[in-house]
């Protein structure tokens, strides 16, 4: 979950390819959904993480800014193991792809169908968010086709060990995964669980939403009165926190995500293409919808197919998709498979929640 500060936004155009003292006692043990073999893992060498000094610099800074208790910091740490496999994960990311490898990756059959089961099944907790938040059900269907399979697929890493191994030896993103650790002991002392209790993804994301840890303290919502939201096995929270999600980041109920676009022959496309308008767009000779005002504010994102590039020109909708998730494939992706999905759940004589 990345989390950036500005309407206006940049995307990188892929046209080769293309997250008071610390409980010490009384600890819970995480919800069913999300326990595993975490605290079973083999211990790291002795001091581990702990006898590097700028990771003695992060606990200094944790103690004064948060109040944590140094120990229970340094014993959390010290168990935390560097994971070789998260930093090849990380360094070949799917967003890597070119399009037409991406796309066949999320938007298929087994998705689709699978994506028509689950709303079925969750119709009631669908519907609710939808009509709370505005977002549409197909959307809030999607992400968490995309992102965990529907809950198939939430990752077996520890993630106190993806965490700690991206913030000290992943360089090029220590500063959001020093904060992102940061935000997910703090979560672990709101919600008295073990720190080592929780698996997810290479990078540290969580529950069938995949919330980074700050994502989850911000946006995730609870459907019933009191508690924790549970992002890993109660489904209303689940729905709902996506729907939140969106919502706070601009979500306009009704409005469009994304439109076809054509980019005249022999047009040269720059490598980089700063969010504009739709007026900008069409003087600079781009095709589209001659419905849309000339100040809406648009992108053009082109999709490298195996011959050719495909055009379109993601709007406001589309700009919130991508603060799930920076990538431009990653959000055509959601909204393909979010058209795809209300297509054949309508065949099916399934109407879509009001």
């Amino acid at each position: 979950m990345i989390r950036p500060a500005h309407y206006l936004f940049t995307f990188l155009l892929i046209t080769t390819g293309c997250l008071i003292s610390a409980c010490t006692h009384n600890v819970k043990p995480a919800p069913a959904g999300l326990r595993a073999n975490a605290q079973r893992q083999t211990q790291p060498a002795t001091q581990g993480y702990t006898a590097r000094p700028d990771v003695q610099m992060f606990i200094t800074r944790l103690v004064q800014r948060d109040g944590f208790d140094k120990q229970w910091l340094e014993k959390t740490l010290a168990t935390a193991r560097r994971r070789d496999a998260i930093l090849a994960a990380i360094a070949k990311p799917y967003e890597s792809k070119p399009w037409y490898q991406y796309k066949s990756l999320f938007v298929n059959d087994a998705r689709i169908n699978a994506g028509i089961g689950f709303w079925d099944m969750h119709a009631q907790d669908l519907t609710k968010a939808q009509q709370h938040y505005g977002v549409p059900a197909s959307v809030i269907v999607a992400i968490l086709g995309v992102e965990s399979f529907y809950g198939r697929q939430k990752g077996g890493y520890p993630v106190l060990d993806a965490l700690t191994t991206l913030a000290f030896d992943y360089p090029p993103r220590a500063v959001f995964f020093q904060d992102e650790l940061e935000q997910y002991l703090l979560l672990c002392r709101e919600q008295s669980f073990d720190a080592r209790s929780l698996t997810g993804s290479y990078a540290g994301a969580m529950g069938v939403p995949q919330f980074m840890p700050d994502s989850y303290r911000q946006y995730a919502v609870t459907s019933d009165s009191g508690g924790h939201p549970d992002i890993w096995d109660n489904w209303g929270d689940i729905t709902g926190s996506v729907a939140n999600y969106f919502h706070i980041h601009g979500w306009q109920p009704g409005g469009l995500v994304a439109v076809p676009a054509a980019v005249p022959a022999g047009k040269t496309v720059p490598p980089t293409f700063t969010a504009t308008s739709i007026g900008a767009l069409r003087q600079q000779g781009v095709v589209l919808s001659a419905g849309l005002a000339g100040d809406t504010p648009a992108i053009l994102v082109p999709l490298q197919l195996e011959h050719g590039i495909q055009y379109w020109v993601g709007l406001n909708n589309f700009r919130v998709i991508t603060q799930y998730n920076r990538s431009p494939l990653y959000a055509m992706a959601v909204f393909d498979l979010s058209v795809r999905i209300a297509e054949a759940r309508a065949l099916e004589g399934h109407n879509a929640p009001p």
